[in-house]
Protein backbone atom coordinates (compact mmCIF):
# COMPACT_ATOMS: atom_id res chain seq x y z
CA UNK A 1 0.00 0.00 0.00
CA UNK A 2 2.60 2.03 0.52
CA UNK A 3 3.20 2.11 -3.17
CA UNK A 4 0.47 4.54 -3.25
CA UNK A 5 1.64 7.23 -1.98
CA UNK A 6 4.03 7.87 -4.84
CA UNK A 7 1.78 7.96 -7.41
CA UNK A 8 -1.12 10.12 -5.37
CA UNK A 9 -1.07 13.95 -6.64
CA UNK A 10 0.63 15.93 -4.32
CA UNK A 11 -2.39 18.26 -4.15
CA UNK A 12 -4.25 15.14 -3.00
CA UNK A 13 -2.45 14.04 -0.23
CA UNK A 14 -3.97 15.72 2.57
CA UNK A 15 -7.73 14.24 0.97
CA UNK A 16 -6.83 11.62 -0.88
CA UNK A 17 -9.29 9.06 0.90
CA UNK A 18 -12.52 11.64 -0.04
CA UNK A 19 -15.04 10.54 -2.59
CA UNK A 20 -18.54 10.83 -3.09
CA UNK A 21 -19.15 7.52 -4.39
CA UNK A 22 -18.56 5.40 -1.28
CA UNK A 23 -20.96 2.68 -1.93
CA UNK A 24 -19.88 1.72 -5.36
CA UNK A 25 -16.06 1.70 -3.68
CA UNK A 26 -17.37 -0.69 -1.64
CA UNK A 27 -19.40 -2.49 -3.47
CA UNK A 28 -16.09 -2.96 -5.71
CA UNK A 29 -14.25 -3.62 -3.00
CA UNK A 30 -16.75 -6.52 -1.56
CA UNK A 31 -17.32 -8.53 -4.75
CA UNK A 32 -13.43 -8.01 -5.61
CA UNK A 33 -12.62 -10.09 -1.92
CA UNK A 34 -15.58 -12.50 -2.47
CA UNK A 35 -13.76 -13.05 -6.32
CA UNK A 36 -9.94 -13.24 -4.30
CA UNK A 37 -11.26 -16.00 -1.79
CA UNK A 38 -13.00 -17.97 -4.59
CA UNK A 39 -10.13 -18.18 -7.08
CA UNK A 40 -7.75 -19.42 -4.26
CA UNK A 41 -10.19 -21.92 -2.90
CA UNK A 42 -10.42 -23.33 -6.71
CA UNK A 43 -6.92 -23.31 -7.20
CA UNK A 44 -6.25 -25.32 -4.07
CA UNK A 45 -9.63 -28.38 -4.85
CA UNK A 46 -9.44 -28.18 -8.44
CA UNK A 47 -6.29 -28.62 -11.39
CA UNK A 48 -4.42 -25.34 -12.35
CA UNK A 49 -5.95 -25.90 -16.10
CA UNK A 50 -9.41 -26.05 -15.30
CA UNK A 51 -9.34 -23.38 -12.92
CA UNK A 52 -7.50 -21.47 -15.82
CA UNK A 53 -10.46 -22.28 -18.62
CA UNK A 54 -13.20 -21.58 -16.46
CA UNK A 55 -11.84 -17.69 -15.59
CA UNK A 56 -11.59 -17.31 -19.44
CA UNK A 57 -15.92 -16.87 -18.89
CA UNK A 58 -15.60 -13.87 -16.95
CA UNK A 59 -16.38 -11.62 -20.23
CA UNK A 60 -19.46 -13.35 -20.46
CA UNK A 61 -21.19 -12.66 -17.37
CA UNK A 62 -19.30 -9.07 -17.87
CA UNK A 63 -21.64 -9.55 -20.74
CA UNK A 64 -24.81 -10.36 -19.50
CA UNK A 65 -24.64 -7.18 -16.34
CA UNK A 66 -23.53 -5.00 -18.85
CA UNK A 67 -27.74 -4.99 -19.36
CA UNK A 68 -28.26 -4.68 -16.44
CA UNK A 69 -26.30 -2.63 -14.76
CA UNK A 70 -25.18 0.09 -17.63
CA UNK A 71 -27.82 -0.57 -20.12
CA UNK A 72 -25.91 -1.81 -22.79
CA UNK A 73 -27.49 -3.53 -25.68
CA UNK A 74 -26.29 -6.33 -26.83
CA UNK A 75 -27.02 -7.74 -30.38
CA UNK A 76 -27.43 -11.31 -31.93
CA UNK A 77 -23.48 -12.08 -31.92
CA UNK A 78 -22.84 -11.42 -28.51
CA UNK A 79 -25.63 -13.64 -27.21
CA UNK A 80 -24.53 -16.29 -29.71
CA UNK A 81 -20.92 -15.72 -27.88
CA UNK A 82 -22.55 -15.86 -24.05
CA UNK A 83 -24.58 -19.16 -25.08
CA UNK A 84 -21.20 -20.94 -26.76
CA UNK A 85 -19.61 -19.97 -23.65
CA UNK A 86 -21.98 -21.15 -21.28
CA UNK A 87 -21.53 -24.75 -23.41
CA UNK A 88 -18.10 -24.59 -22.57
CA UNK A 89 -18.78 -24.05 -19.09
CA UNK A 90 -21.21 -27.26 -18.40
CA UNK A 91 -18.58 -29.48 -20.73
CA UNK A 92 -15.67 -28.65 -18.48
CA UNK A 93 -17.67 -28.46 -15.11
CA UNK A 94 -19.36 -31.74 -16.26
CA UNK A 95 -22.48 -31.31 -13.83
CA UNK A 96 -24.72 -34.16 -12.42
CA UNK A 97 -26.33 -35.43 -9.40
CA UNK A 98 -24.26 -38.41 -9.29
CA UNK A 99 -20.75 -37.05 -9.44
CA UNK A 100 -21.09 -33.01 -8.53
CA UNK A 101 -18.03 -31.59 -7.69
CA UNK A 102 -19.07 -28.81 -5.79
CA UNK A 103 -15.68 -27.02 -5.95
CA UNK A 104 -16.41 -26.17 -10.04
CA UNK A 105 -18.58 -23.63 -8.23
CA UNK A 106 -15.59 -21.38 -6.97
CA UNK A 107 -14.36 -20.70 -10.37
CA UNK A 108 -17.58 -19.13 -11.59
CA UNK A 109 -18.18 -17.19 -8.33
CA UNK A 110 -14.56 -16.66 -9.43
CA UNK A 111 -15.86 -14.97 -12.55
CA UNK A 112 -19.49 -13.44 -11.39
CA UNK A 113 -17.26 -11.52 -9.21
CA UNK A 114 -14.85 -10.24 -11.51
CA UNK A 115 -17.47 -9.25 -13.85
CA UNK A 116 -19.31 -6.93 -11.32
CA UNK A 117 -15.63 -5.26 -10.60
CA UNK A 118 -14.99 -5.10 -14.38
CA UNK A 119 -18.60 -2.82 -14.03
CA UNK A 120 -18.22 -1.15 -11.14
CA UNK A 121 -14.45 0.17 -12.37
CA UNK A 122 -16.11 1.49 -15.29
CA UNK A 123 -18.87 3.21 -13.47
CA UNK A 124 -16.56 5.02 -11.28
CA UNK A 125 -13.61 5.66 -13.61
CA UNK A 126 -16.19 8.36 -14.65
CA UNK A 127 -15.43 10.21 -12.02
CA UNK A 128 -12.73 9.04 -9.70
CA UNK A 129 -9.33 8.42 -10.29
CA UNK A 130 -7.93 4.78 -11.06
CA UNK A 131 -5.22 5.41 -8.35
CA UNK A 132 -7.74 5.26 -5.55
CA UNK A 133 -10.13 2.84 -6.82
CA UNK A 134 -6.43 0.44 -6.84
CA UNK A 135 -6.15 1.79 -3.28
CA UNK A 136 -9.20 1.46 -1.59
CA UNK A 137 -9.35 -2.09 -2.81
CA UNK A 138 -5.58 -2.63 -1.40
CA UNK A 139 -6.79 -1.50 1.76
CA UNK A 140 -9.59 -3.35 1.67
CA UNK A 141 -7.75 -6.64 1.17
CA UNK A 142 -5.26 -5.67 4.31
CA UNK A 143 -8.20 -4.89 6.56
CA UNK A 144 -10.13 -7.97 5.85
CA UNK A 145 -6.99 -10.44 5.93
CA UNK A 146 -6.61 -9.74 9.84
CA UNK A 147 -10.00 -11.78 10.27
CA UNK A 148 -8.47 -14.80 8.76
CA UNK A 149 -6.21 -14.72 12.19
CA UNK A 150 -8.16 -16.59 14.62
CA UNK A 151 -9.10 -19.48 11.48
CA UNK A 152 -5.49 -21.21 11.69
CA UNK A 153 -3.94 -18.78 10.67
CA UNK A 154 0.04 -19.62 11.32
CA UNK A 155 3.30 -17.65 10.56
CA UNK A 156 5.06 -18.36 7.43
CA UNK A 157 8.52 -20.04 7.27
CA UNK A 158 11.00 -18.60 5.20
CA UNK A 159 10.17 -20.67 2.21
CA UNK A 160 6.30 -19.71 2.25
CA UNK A 161 7.45 -15.69 2.80
CA UNK A 162 9.78 -16.12 -0.65
CA UNK A 163 6.76 -17.45 -2.24
CA UNK A 164 4.42 -14.70 -0.89
CA UNK A 165 6.93 -12.26 -2.10
CA UNK A 166 7.33 -13.29 -5.38
CA UNK A 167 3.83 -13.76 -6.17
CA UNK A 168 3.49 -9.92 -5.17
CA UNK A 169 6.45 -9.01 -7.33
CA UNK A 170 5.22 -11.40 -10.08
CA UNK A 171 1.75 -9.97 -9.77
CA UNK A 172 2.86 -6.41 -9.48
CA UNK A 173 4.99 -6.62 -12.46
CA UNK A 174 2.41 -8.73 -14.79
CA UNK A 175 -0.20 -5.63 -13.75
CA UNK A 176 2.22 -2.67 -14.73
CA UNK A 177 3.40 -4.53 -18.01
CA UNK A 178 -0.04 -5.34 -19.26
CA UNK A 179 -1.02 -1.86 -18.72
CA UNK A 180 2.08 -0.52 -20.42
CA UNK A 181 1.20 -3.11 -23.20
CA UNK A 182 -2.40 -1.75 -23.81
CA UNK A 183 -0.48 1.62 -23.65
CA UNK A 184 2.13 1.16 -26.20
CA UNK A 185 0.22 -1.58 -28.60
CA UNK A 186 -3.07 -2.09 -30.05
CA UNK A 187 -5.77 -3.61 -27.78
CA UNK A 188 -6.75 -6.25 -30.26
CA UNK A 189 -3.04 -7.37 -30.45
CA UNK A 190 -2.73 -7.59 -26.81
CA UNK A 191 -5.87 -9.05 -25.59
CA UNK A 192 -5.69 -12.50 -27.12
CA UNK A 193 -2.42 -13.21 -25.57
CA UNK A 194 -3.79 -13.74 -22.66
CA UNK A 195 -5.14 -17.12 -23.61
CA UNK A 196 -1.54 -17.99 -23.88
CA UNK A 197 -2.28 -18.31 -19.69
CA UNK A 198 -4.15 -21.62 -20.29
CA UNK A 199 -0.75 -23.12 -22.44
CA UNK A 200 1.32 -22.11 -19.36
CA UNK A 201 -1.25 -23.43 -16.75
CA UNK A 202 -1.41 -26.84 -18.72
CA UNK A 203 2.86 -26.66 -18.27
CA UNK A 204 2.98 -25.72 -14.87
CA UNK A 205 0.34 -27.82 -14.14
CA UNK A 206 2.16 -31.11 -15.40
CA UNK A 207 5.38 -30.39 -14.41
CA UNK A 208 4.71 -29.38 -10.67
CA UNK A 209 2.03 -31.25 -9.47
CA UNK A 210 1.37 -33.51 -12.35
CA UNK A 211 -1.73 -32.52 -13.55
CA UNK A 212 -3.42 -33.59 -17.08
CA UNK A 213 -6.07 -31.83 -18.55
CA UNK A 214 -8.68 -33.69 -19.76
CA UNK A 215 -10.32 -33.68 -23.25
CA UNK A 216 -13.34 -32.18 -21.95
CA UNK A 217 -11.23 -29.67 -20.44
CA UNK A 218 -9.82 -28.69 -23.52
CA UNK A 219 -12.86 -28.95 -25.49
CA UNK A 220 -14.47 -26.75 -23.27
CA UNK A 221 -12.06 -24.25 -22.36
CA UNK A 222 -11.84 -23.90 -26.94
CA UNK A 223 -15.23 -22.81 -26.68
CA UNK A 224 -15.01 -20.07 -23.26
CA UNK A 225 -11.94 -18.69 -25.27
CA UNK A 226 -13.93 -19.13 -28.89
CA UNK A 227 -17.00 -16.85 -26.84
CA UNK A 228 -14.78 -14.36 -25.37
CA UNK A 229 -13.07 -13.98 -28.58
CA UNK A 230 -16.15 -13.11 -30.53
CA UNK A 231 -17.57 -10.54 -27.06
CA UNK A 232 -14.07 -8.90 -27.93
CA UNK A 233 -14.10 -8.51 -31.83
CA UNK A 234 -17.69 -7.05 -31.54
CA UNK A 235 -16.75 -4.39 -28.99
CA UNK A 236 -14.00 -3.39 -31.10
CA UNK A 237 -16.55 -3.25 -34.01
CA UNK A 238 -19.02 -0.95 -31.89
CA UNK A 239 -16.20 1.14 -31.11
CA UNK A 240 -14.83 1.45 -34.59
CA UNK A 241 -18.01 2.23 -35.72
CA UNK A 242 -18.82 4.83 -32.74
CA UNK A 243 -16.13 6.72 -33.80
CA UNK A 244 -16.36 6.46 -37.73
CA UNK A 245 -20.10 8.25 -37.05
CA UNK A 246 -17.87 10.80 -34.68
CA UNK A 247 -15.64 11.53 -37.79
CA UNK A 248 -18.58 12.04 -40.30
CA UNK A 249 -20.79 14.03 -38.01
Amino acid sequence: MVFYFFIIPRNRLHNFYLTKRIKLHFLRCLFGLIALVAIFIALRTLPLATVVSISFAAPIFTTIFSIFFLSEKVGVYRWLAVFIGFIGILIITEPGFSSLNIYYIFPIIFCLGLSYVAITIRQLSTTEPVWLISFNFSAAITFASFFTIPFGWVMPNFEDLILLLMIGIFGGVANLWLSQSYKFSEVSLVTPLKYLALVFAIFFGYFIWGEIPTLKTLLGALLVILSSIIIFRREIYYKQVISSKTIND
